[in-house]
């Protein structure tokens, strides 16, 4: 199903629907003089080797595109990091789709490496899967 069709917004509407009534995840969003500029999405860990009892996983973080580079998705990052402090949680993780070289750019820049797990994702392309870690021993 592609992004831009009907099917594909309908999806992602539901699926945001699900996440923010969801009682395992967390939804966050940045406003700009009232206008929804950006979206973050958290929860467990989807994959059975990343500890839950560690660890979240940042599902993803959204901006505007004509916002980029305004500090909105630093901001979104800083509130998911508070949030893994807070809950004194040592590693955070992500998936990036490896074609998706801006993202895994923003990322690295916010102290992300790859981990060296990889997982089919669309296009014939793989989801690269990244850590943070917050604890100051590693």
């Amino acid at each position: 199903m592609e992004l831009a069709s009907p099917g594909g917004h309908s999806s992602r509407r539901e699926s945001w629907r699900r996440a923010v009534h969801s009682s395992d995840r967390t939804v966050m969003c940045a406003d700009r003089e009232g206008e929804l500029v950006g979206i973050l999405s958290m929860g467990p860990p989807h994959e059975a080797d990343i500890d839950a009892a560690t660890a979240r996983q940042l599902y993803q973080i959204h901006v505007r595109p004509g916002i980029w580079g305004q500090g909105t998705g630093s901001a979104l990052h800083a509130e998911f990091v508070r949030v893994l402090r807070d809950a004194s949680l040592v590693t955070g993780v992500l998936e990036a789709w490896e074609r998706n070289s801006r993202a895994q750019a923003f990322y690295a820049r916010h102290g992300w490496k790859p981990d060296g797990h990889h997982r089919p994702g669309p296009g014939n392309g793989n989801y690269v899967r990244m850590r943070l870690s917050l604890d100051p021993a590693v």
